[in-house]
């Protein structure tokens, strides 16, 4: 995984947190957003590590070039 991926995924999960704080809903007890804070956090992890892919892949191998030895 990328810094990159990784800091776009904590900020995503961090966004998802304050989104859920703002809207005062009333189930979300403090212990609540504790687990919602660190499933969002390994949702994101494993999003950013197993979903996405940074690498390209590689290219195909060409076929090796045949050589016959001919009898004199």
């Amino acid at each position: 995984m990328c810094v990159g991926c990784a800091i776009s995924a904590a900020a995503g999960a961090t966004g998802f947190r304050t989104w859920l704080q703002n809207h005062h809903v009333s189930w979300l007890t403090p212990r609540r957003m504790r687990a919602l804070t660190l499933g969002a956090m390994c949702a994101a992890a494993l999003v950013s590590t197993v979903g996405i892919s940074g690498s390209t892949p590689p290219a195909p191998h060409a076929p090796a070039a045949a050589h016959h030895a001919t009898a004199p």
